[in-house]
């Protein structure tokens, strides 16, 4: 497997998990949606897990990878409002806690840079 190809499967891995977890424990996202969101928070916690999956089919497909790569960019800047609004909720919690939603937000950068490689990549 080249390293293009291993790239994108990992990526169109992590987007599956992710996807499957805001799907089978949507309770744990729920809380992180904005609410200048329209609707139900559940609603926007499906969308989201439903996006995921999608792209990473996108991401893994040969035929379709330099769309997902895209797709996937510009879902990880998507999310990004729920991941600063979890930094801001979990600023009281136990330090531990604090760094993972800390972490969260600047991690959103080296997503996109990845995904926008392997949309170039497309391999």
């Amino acid at each position: 497997m080249s390293n293009s190809r291993g790239e994108a499967a990992a990526l169109a891995g992590l987007l599956a998990a992710a996807g499957v977890t805001h799907l089978a424990r949507p309770a744990f996202y729920d809380p992180i949606v904005p609410g200048v969101l329209p609707g139900p928070a559940r609603f926007w916690t499906y969308v989201s897990g439903v996006a995921e999956l999608a792209v990473a089919a996108a991401v893994a497909n040969p035929a379709t990878r330099r769309a997902g790569g895209r797709a996937a960019a510009a879902l990880f800047l998507a999310v990004l409002p729920a991941n600063v609004k979890m930094a801001i909720d979990w600023r009281h919690r136990r330090p531990a806690k604090r760094a993972i939603a800390y972490g969260r937000v600047p991690l959103q950068v080296p997503l996109i840079w990845w995904a926008l490689r392997v949309a170039r990549t497309g391999k």
